[in-house]
This record gives C-alpha cells, structure tokens and sequence, in this order.
C-alpha cells in the first residue's frame, strides 16, 4: 500500500543515470562565464588552490558559523613527521533574535563569542590567523573576502546579503578592540565554506581526498576542480577547489519530473520558496517534515491511524529528522517507532509502526539516492579531467544526517559505487570539518605565503629589468670592439674570427657539392646539387651516423678516422666514390681561420673532448685521416661555422641577410662585417662574415653581476668550467641542466616533491632541453606535465608542476632575454656602422631551442625590438643553414675563386 502510495519517490539507475547527466550539464553551465548567470549550480570558486600536503604547522583560530551552534576552535598544527593536530573548542548557541536580526548584531555577536573563547584560553596576547567558516553560498574573489549571494537554513539576517561578509567581521572586531579588549589581535586569512572546510580536514589525512561532501541540516558538495575550466578565474594553471552550491539544482524546474506533491507542499510552507529545491529534497532539515506530510495525507485517507488525526500530524516541524532515523532502526524492531508516534499522541497499531516505518525507508532512501547521483556526477568530472580509465579518490563526508542515520552511509556508498564503477571510492568520516577544516585552509594558505616567498626569491636573480638588459647589450658591443682589434684580439672573450667568407649567395651558384656537418652528437654527409637560372633550386640528399661518446671523447685520430668511414658510407651510398667533388665541412667549434680551407681549433665545446685536435687544423686532421683510408679524394673548399651557414642558407632567400643565428644546442652569431673594421685581416675592401663566437662572452667576468648560484653550479660540473660563460646561460645545451639545480634547492627547501630528492634528480643531465619546451607549451594541462615529471622518475603533484613549469619559463625567459640583448648589440652596431638613422636587417636563424620552444623566438624578438628600437629586424627561419649552407659557402667560394682567377 505504501509502495504503491509513495511509488513516485522510487527511482531507478536509469532515472539516477538521468540525474546524473542533469547535474553535469549543470556543472558545466556554472563554470562558463557566459552560462553562470542563469545556471541554478553556481560552481563558486573558493580560492583554496591547494590541499594540505602535510607540512603545515602553527597555531590557528577557526570560527564556525552555519547552524545552530557558533563554534570557536584553536587549532594547533605539528609538523613533526606524523601530521598530528590538536582541536579544542567551544559551542555557543545562536540565539532566534540573532539569526533572524540584522547584520550589526550578528557580526556583535559572533566577535563577543570570539573573544570570551580568546580569554577562556588565555590567547588575547598572541597575534593569530583566523579562519571563518561561512556556511552560506557566497561570491568569492580572493580567500579572505566573500559577498554573501543568499541565507539558507533558516537564517534571515537582514543588510548582510550582497554584502563583504569578511569585512564586516574584521569591522565588528577592530570595533571591539578599540572599546573593550586593546590586547585582541586577529588576522582574517580565510572565508571557507563547511563543505571546504570537511574536504581539507581529511586532506590532511588522506592526501587522495579532492571532494568535499556535507549531508546534514544542510547539503552541499565541492571538489577540485582544473583552473583552465573556471572561466570566472583569470589564469589556468593549477586547480581551484569549487563550491557547486547544489542545493539550487532544480530551482529552473530540471527536476520538475521527480517532484511529488509532498515536495511541493513543503517548499510553499518554508521559508524560500522555490528556492534550494535539491536541498529540499535531501538535507536533514526537511526529511522530517516531508516524513509529516505523507503521514498526514495517508491519515486523512483512512490509511493510517484509523483515519484520526492528531494535533501532531497537522504541526509542522513536529516530526524531525532524528525521529525518522530512529524509526528506522530495524534490529530494534518497532519500539522506536511505537513510542515516538505515541508521544505524538497517535494510537498505532503494529501495522501502522510497519507502514510509517516504510515511509521513512522511502524517503531517505530517495535522499541517498539522489546524492549519490549528483556525487557520481563530480566523481566522472575528477576522472575526465585526469584523462584516467579508472581513478582512486577519497570523499570526505561531514554532517548530522550521513553521521546519524542508521542505514544511510551504506547506501550513499552503494549507489555511489553502481554509478560510477570505474571510480574506487574511500569514504572517510570528517572530524569536525567546518572548525578544523577552516584553520586546515588557513594554515595551507600560510604555508603557500611562506612558499611563494621562498620560491620567488629563488628565481629573483632571473628576472632581468630593463636597465639590467641594457647594461649585458653595452657590454656585448664593448666586447665585439675589442675581438676586431689586433691589440685586444688575443684576451677578448668574444674572439670575433674571421671567416674568409666574402660574399653571400647572388642566384648563379651551381653545381654539385658535399657538405659535411660536425655539431653535436650526430654527423652527417649531405649531397647537395644546387641549380640556376629561372628553375633555381636546391636539392639535397643526406645521412646521418651516431658519434659514440667514446669517440667524442677519445682521440683526435679516432674521431676522423670515424668520419672519413662515414664519408665512405654516404659515396658507397650514392654511387659517386670515384668523383672528387668540392666539399664544405660545417665544424661547429670555434676555429681560428687563416684562410677560407684553413681552421685551427680554438678549444672544444659542446662536450667533444677528442684529444690532440686543439690547436690543429681541422681540414688538414680530415685530409690525413683521407689519405689513411685511400679509398678516394675530395677537393676541400671551406670549412664553415654552422652560423654562417644559416646565414647563407637565409641569404639565398633574401639578400637582405647579413646575420646568422643559432639557439639550439649551443649559442652563437655571426655578421658581415666591414673589412676596413677588422684589423686582424689585410685590406679594407669589402666585406668578411665574422664569427662572434660569443659564447665565451662574460668569461671575463664582466656579466657576473646577472649569474646565479645556479650558474656557477652548471659550470663547475661542466666539462670546461669557467668557460662559455653566456652560451651556458642562454643554449638548449644548459637551460635543463640549470632547471635541475634550482628543482635540486627547492626540494632541499621542502617546496617540491616532498622535499625527497629523488635518484633521478641527482642525476646530470636528466633534465633536457625538450622537457623545458614541452612543459612551458600553453597547450599543456599540468596533469601532462605530471606525466612528464613522472617520465624522469619525479613523483610530483599538481602544486609541484606548477612550480616546476614557473622554474622553466623562469630559465627560458632569461635565455631568450640575455640572447636577444647581444643580438641588439650587433644590430645596432651594424646601423652605427652604415651610418643611418633607421637599420632594415633580416636575421637568419636556426636551432631547436629557437624553432620548438613555445615562448623563446617571441621572447627574444621582443627583447631586440625593445633594446634596438630604431632597427628594423625580420627573423627568418633557416633551412639546413649546416648543410645546405656549407655547399652554399663552398659553391659561393667556388664563384669568387673563378672570377678572381679570371
């Protein structure tokens, strides 16, 4: 009978299922900044960014406003490895008048109440951070403000809505202190919501709990959720733990369907109709009355109590929600329910006790049932913003209805577990959420305080003013001056090497050429057959051959008796061992040059070590290591800088390129010079493309004031210390390198990964370049990062990724900034030189830092247009400059030996 009475308040998977999707196009709606205005599920961002990672401590206040009691709690937090926290705490009733007056009154109140509890425990004395939890919807902007949307929960304070709740509190008491207590001293760091508060106390205890769950008086639900998906937040790294307020779900009518006539007859008869209809329908606060009603309307239909209807049943509120959870004890029988609807003045028989009872199994069970769906709702968002098949979470639950009631935990759990099966959910009771919880948000909030501090020191000497950027491109251009003169030449840093590459490219090169390309740890043999005329193209044919470590660092002998094998591998290859070809051989080291066929190795970077080769010609070392071998011959033309090969490959293009760029592995420039300005080289005619070679820039010294802790820890551990001073601040080579050191101080500091260093952190080198570029990609959600974290063995969390992602662009910036202030050095100089008010320049560049980071090109190009604002500088982006532009040199070579021939 009563099933079939009450039939409508049954709900399948199917109808749960249902709810579920409602819930979540809800959310959605909430979070859209265009949406939110008429979304029912206000989705409030609560400005708690981060969960306790249990290295909070320290003394907090909390006080609890929100139901029938005012709470005031002194929190004390331990950080002693055991994550232990101390609570004491006292109740104070709130009184009709107080939470149905007006806003001076409350806020008087509330600020009395903290006081007495400050003096009961002897704290007026001490300065201390309070947390106040605000169990209302409020509209937040920061952590410590909150503008009141609505009262719920019988609370009807008049001049507080729309209103600074914080403010008015931080008033209220400053007002006290200046009339009775001169010693009170209290700090306002938080406005938490209860639901916040219950989700962050059993965050410190379990570091998996990202829902927050309250079922009582009230009902409410937050969760962590992805800053790039809170369009009413600026920003989108990290997460943000959302207050969905979903209570109002169904106040547009979403729910109209599984509405009975009991929930409409409550709604009218409450305080704010039409309103919090989700509430309505679940909390503790109304499970009574709707209880009430059915039995009411039963009795009147002769169903119950042989029809006799007592001054009880027809009195609202008289039958609360403790009565219906005390019904509902089954091992007990029907005592329970035989004495309570006695002292109701009802004569039950034993049926009657069965049916009411019945009654009460429905109407709670709906509740649990329709919690649960709009929990399944959050736990599948949680999952898909992790992109995970199956997750692991924990819910932390707080309030009198999920603590009390017999039978409700049980079901929540099992609804929740059928809905949503791919999520395996822990369950874990708050102790006191709303006091604790708000000084747990205050206390992580102190924690981030001090944090950001520590971090923002760590990564100060790296951001560069303006000024500081000036005085590196002033120095740059000193030290290209004293590279140029004879008497300075042999102790510059910036050794500015004579290329004997004369001209760039006019259009009639052809032929076919070998290029040959030595940088790093790959070689490669080009064939490259260049044709003019009106079909002018460039065709090209390579292979590339691993150089093993052992050989880079070996001997010179091994290193080219290595390359002439690979040489005999590509002619092998192609079918062309018995043509002697003239040939470019890109050496990308620093080379003193006596002619265009002659380079003497300066020194080794980029970590070659091969032994006799410094301080010997390379083309010679490669003409022996032939000659040895005696399988065929190659006429040598150049030997070129890969920088000057992405010049000339860009000056093929566009006859306007006259500097070339590299900002890859390693750092480096070259330009055409005038021959009248380079006094190491006979004749004034002309012009000669320089090698800066500037990354020995600052060897001297003279940039120390910009280099880090972090610096001088790179270069030590390098294997040229105090040597290429600014490539190792601005190449791919390095950046990573200087990543791990500063993550390497940091977790030191315990501000990263737990402060536990782990075996892969202290490995050199495992930070590379390419983690940097695709950490600092905007595309790039931190739970991505994570991953990548992960690949190097880095156990981290979301608040470590955002750190780390803050350390790389920290590194890269300053890269592309110190970069770009030399590059305005030589652009400057180069309009200087050619004595025109306005310098229209193309800038030929290469290198993977350059092509794949995702911030640096604009980065530098930035920093050039700032520091050289009267030059007007086109970057393009060359093509192969190291093999394509070496057969370019040579074949330019070539055109310039004929015509001086002829």
């Amino acid at each position: 009978q009563v099933d079939r009475y009450l039939y409508h308040m049954r709900i399948s998977d199917d109808v749960l299922l249902d709810v579920m999707a409602r819930f979540q196009a809800e959310m959605v709606k909430g979070l859209g900044r265009d949406t939110n205005p008429t979304a029912t599920v206000k989705m409030l961002p609560s400005f708690v960014r981060s969960l306790p990672d249990g290295s909070e401590k320290g003394e907090f206040l909390a006080v609890d406003l929100g139901g029938s009691q005012l709470r005031a709690h002194q929190v004390k937090v331990f950080d002693n490895g055991k994550q232990s926290g101390q609570l004491e705490s006292k109740f104070y009733p709130t009184p009709k008048e107080v939470i149905q007056g007006n806003g001076a009154e409350l806020f008087g109140y509330v600020a009395d109440c903290l006081i007495d509890f400050m003096e009961t425990k002897n704290l007026t004395h001490k300065k201390l951070p309070l947390g106040f939890t605000f169990s209302f919807p409020c509209k937040q902007t920061k952590l410590d403000e909150g503008v009141l949307l609505a009262w719920t929960k019988h609370f009807k304070v008049r001049g507080v809505q729309d209103t600074d709740v914080v403010s008015s509190l931080c008033k209220t008491l400053q007002e006290h202190k200046a009339s009775f207590e001169p010693n009170v001293d209290l700090d306002v760091l938080a406005l938490v919501n209860d639901t916040v508060g219950t989700m962050m106390t059993c965050g410190y205890d379990d570091q998996r709990c990202e829902v927050g769950l309250i079922i009582g008086t009230g009902t409410n639900a937050c969760y962590m959720e992805d800053m790039r998906n809170i369009d009413l937040v600026e920003g989108d790294e990290g997460r943000m733990c959302i207050n969905t307020e979903w209570g109002a779900f169904g106040d547009d009518g979403a729910l109209e369907d599984l509405r009975t006539e009991f929930d409409r007859e409550l709604d009218l008869g409450s305080l704010n109709p039409g309103k919090q209809l989700f509430e309505k329908m679940i909390s503790s606060l109304y499970l009574g009355e709707l209880v009430r009603l059915i039995l009411l309307k039963m009795t009147k239909e002769g169903l119950l109590f042989n029809g006799k209807v007592s001054t009880a049943l027809l009195t609202k509120g008289k039958i609360e929600t403790k009565h219906v959870s005390a019904m509902e004890k089954y091992k007990e029988g029907l005592s329970n329910t035989k004495e309570i609807l006695t002292e109701l003045n009802l004569s039950p028989s034993e049926e009657d006790c069965i049916a009411v009872q019945h009654v009460c199994t429905i109407v709670s069970f709906r509740s649990a049932n329709l919690c649960a769906a709009a929990l399944a709702a959050i736990l599948t968002r949680l999952r898909e913003n992790k992109k995970l098949l199956r997750m692991r979470t924990t819910v932390g639950i707080d309030g009198g209805l999920y603590k009390t009631h017999p039978q409700y935990a049980k079901r929540l759990h099992k609804v929740v577990r059928r809905l949503v099966p791919n999520c395996d959910v822990r369950f874990l009771l708050s102790v006191n959420g709303s006091g604790k919880g708000a000084a747990m948000v205050t206390a992580v909030a102190y924690r981030l305080a001090a944090q950001r501090k520590q971090i923002d020191a760590a990564l100060a000497p790296f951001l560069l003013s303006l000024e500081a950027l000036r005085e590196v491109k002033n120095k740059m251009r000193t030290e290209l001056a004293y590279g140029l003169k004879r008497e300075t030449q042999g102790s510059a840093t910036v050794k500015m090497l004579p290329t004997y590459v004369c001209g760039t490219p006019d259009g009639t090169e052809k032929g076919k050429y070998l290029a040959l390309d030595l940088g790093g740890t790959n070689f490669r043999v080009l064939l490259v057959k260049i044709r003019s005329g009106r079909r002018r193209s460039v065709q090209m044919y390579n292979k590339i051959f691993a150089i093993p470590l052992e050989i880079m660092q070996g001997t010179g002998e091994e290193l080219f008796d290595h390359i002439v094998q690979c040489i005999a591998d590509f002619l092998e290859y192609m079918g062309i061992k018995g043509a002697r070809l003239p040939l470019g051989f890109t050496f990308s080291f620093p080379c003193r040059q006596a002619s265009i066929d002659k380079g003497t190795l300066v020194g080794w970077t980029k970590g070659f070590k091969a032994t006799d080769c410094e301080g010997e010609d390379v083309v010679d070392m490669l003409r022996e290591a032939i000659r040895r071998r005696n399988e065929f011959d190659l006429d040598i033309v150049a030997v070129v800088n890969d920088t000057v090969g992405t010049m000339m490959t860009c000056g093929y293009e566009d006859p306007n390129c006259e500097i070339g760029l590299i900002a890859g592995t390693g750092s480096n420039v070259c330009y055409m010079e005038d021959m009248k300005n380079i006094e190491i080289v006979e004749g004034n005619e002309g012009k000669m493309c320089i090698n800066t070679e500037w990354g020995g820039f600052g060897d001297n010294g003279c940039i120390d004031n910009i280099r880090t802790k972090y610096d001088q820890e790179v270069d030590e551990g390098s294997l040229n210390p105090g040597k290429q001073r600014y490539e190792k601040m601005t190449s791919g080579m390095y950046l990573g390198e200087i990543v791990r050191q500063i993550l390497i101080d940091l977790t030191k500091q315990g501000l990263l990964f737990r402060g536990q260093i782990s075996e892969s952190l202290r490995k050199r080198g495992i930070f590379e370049t390419k983690f940097l570029s695709q950490i600092e990609s905007d595309r790039l959600a931190l739970l991505q990062v994570r991953r990548i974290l992960q690949q190097l063995g880095l156990d981290s969390t979301c608040d470590d990724s955002i750190i780390v992602k803050e350390v790389c662009a920290a590194v890269s910036k300053r890269a592309a900034q110190i970069c770009g202030a030399g590059l305005a050095a030589i652009v400057e100089k180069k309009r200087e030189d050619q004595g025109v008010k306005h310098l229209r320049i193309t800038v030929g560049v290469d290198g993977t830092l350059y092509k794949l980071h995702p911030h640096f090109s604009r980065v530098l190009q930035e920093t050039v247009k700032e520091l050289a604002p009267q030059c007007d500088v086109n970057f393009m982006l060359s093509e192969d400059g190291s093999g394509k532009g070496a057969a370019l040199i040579t074949a330019v070579a070539k055109r310039l030996h004929n015509v001086g021939q002829k």
